[in-house]
């Protein structure tokens, strides 16, 4: 009689799964469905062609970074029924290069939890999402917890029963997000971002034999009271040699041409001991983008070589696509290493394959211009030793964006044309003396030399683009056409 009831009780409970799978993926259809009615709608003039876009809807952090079966995968904060920020969902697209994007079907859809932000890892032939699950209170209040779901195609997602996994942090603070997850010999192990009781940022280690039960290790980095109020997005590994501390402080005060955004996204080079849980932190907190428009950053590891990519705008900030039926972008993926105590982030070889055509080679005399359309990659040579000044507009007007190079201070700058939209950082070449620029539909993205120094910044031009050499010198030019890489 025992074992029946038993039985009687799991039956329920494996139909009560089931159910709720069945549920989760009506939802989903006919959330595609939706996108799909919906994507007619959407006004093209500002949507980007090689950068991962919404197909409707609102995009903000990455998420879920990662390799497998054969294929990258990228998933992404995805609100489809606004084109501003709502409950969360997890959008989705994979490729075979990290250059040409697939769109697949929204991975998870909020239920009784939003669905902040994560990692994606492989478990032999599981995928794994974890996810921070946001439950919304009265009066403002929430909490956060972590979350798990599961595939075994990389495309249909089931969440946990058992979720969260993680309810919360040692302290209780509501702020307990964004868990980004990885293995070491035997264990899987999890930072995550969180908060002390006085709102000083800080990041939480933790590990687990099996990804359902976890321990609390240690508090791997805290804010002294001038690092922000909230760690988010962390991300910890080796790269080189030594280890990287990724972090997106939010509350830091600008210093002269330092933290200009309202939040940064910036790393610590330092040591990790896995016997003590300690990170030992080496140099000091370095911006990694010096553009307007980089945060929330997510990397990861596949056959040797690490790469990252970053939601490519900012909090608090205007978002002039919003009114054409969609928001935000990714960056272009970029390949990272570490040289001396600084990241360098470097454009993917792959890229090589979007260039359709020459537009320009050869010298760029002053104030001689070359269009575009939508798309381009420049390489610009000059001397050093001379300013440089180089004017990126509309054909038919919108915004503008100035790039220049002064020798008298060593910096290079990017300005939008407002004060207090201009970015600049001191760039002292460790070997190439070229810019590579690339341009997108409402986007501007400038590599100085090997990547010691990169610019990434929204720009919203009508028309096509317009390069004009504003330099008394002339500039050394090679100019490309770059084909869409985005299927929609």
């Amino acid at each position: 009689m025992a074992f029946s009831r038993i039985s009687i009780v799991l039956f329920c409970i494996v139909i009560a799964v089931k159910a709720n799978l069945i549920k989760q993926q009506d939802n989903i259809s006919v959330l595609e469905e939706y996108i799909q009615s919906k994507k007619s709608e959407v006004n093209h003039r500002y949507k980007l062609h090689y950068h991962v876009t919404p197909p409707v809807g609102w995009l903000n952090d990455p998420n879920g970074f990662s390799y497998y079966k054969g294929e990258y995968h990228l998933f992404y904060q995805y609100y489809p029924y606004d084109s501003k920020w709502g409950p969360m969902h997890w959008g989705h697209v994979s490729s075979p290069d990290l250059v040409e994007w697939k769109q697949l079907p929204t991975a998870l859809v909020p239920e009784e939890e939003m669905c902040f932000s994560g990692s994606a890892i492989a478990d032999g032939d599981d995928f794994v999402l974890m996810y921070t699950g946001r439950i919304n209170l009265e009066d403002d209040l929430f909490y956060e917890s972590q979350y798990l779901a599961y595939s075994n195609d990389g495309i249909v997602f089931k969440k946990y029963e058992g979720n969260p996994v993680l309810a919360s942090p040692p302290n209780n603070s509501p702020h307990f997000r964004d868990p980004k997850i990885w293995k070491h010999e035997d264990y899987w192990y999890v930072v995550i971002g969180s908060n002390t009781e006085d709102e000083r940022g800080r990041v939480l280690l933790y590990r687990s034999l099996d990804m359902k039960t976890w321990d609390f290790l240690s508090v791997i980095g805290e804010s002294n009271g001038d690092m922000g109020y909230m760690w988010e997005c962390p991300d910890l590994f080796e790269l080189d040699g030594k280890f990287v501390f990724f972090f997106s402080p939010q509350g830091m005060e600008p210093q002269g041409n330092r933290y200009k955004n309202i939040h940064q996204t910036g790393y610590i080079i330092g040591s990790f001991d896995y016997e003590t849980f300690e990170f030992v932190p080496e140099v000091d907190f370095k911006e990694i983008d010096f553009g307007h428009d980089f945060y929330a950053s997510q990397t990861m590891e596949w056959d040797g070589k690490r790469f990252i990519i970053a939601w490519f705008n900012s909090w608090e900030v205007p978002y002039p696509e919003g009114e054409d039926g969609w928001t935000g972008a990714m960056t272009m993926v970029r390949e990272i290493n570490l040289v001396g105590d600084t990241i360098i982030q470097k454009p993917l070889e792959s890229m090589l394959k979007l260039r359709e055509r020459n537009i320009w080679t050869g010298d760029l005399k002053s104030m001689e211009s070359v269009e575009f359309e939508k798309t381009g990659e420049v390489i610009i040579n000059g001397d050093l030793s001379q300013k440089i000044e180089l004017l990126l507009e509309g054909s038919d007007g919108g915004e503008s964006a100035w790039l220049r190079w002064d020798p008298e201070v060593g910096k290079v700058v990017v300005d939008r044309g407002v004060a207090e939209d201009v970015r600049q950082m001191e760039w002292v070449p460790i070997n190439s003396t070229s810019w590579r620029l690339f341009l997108d539909a409402s986007s501007i993205e400038l590599f100085c030399g090997e990547g010691e120094v990169v610019f990434s910044s929204r720009v919203y031009p009508d028309g096509n683009w317009r390069l004009t050499n504003l330099s008394t010198q002339n500039l050394d030019v090679e100019a490309y056409h770059l084909r869409r890489s985005i299927d929609e």
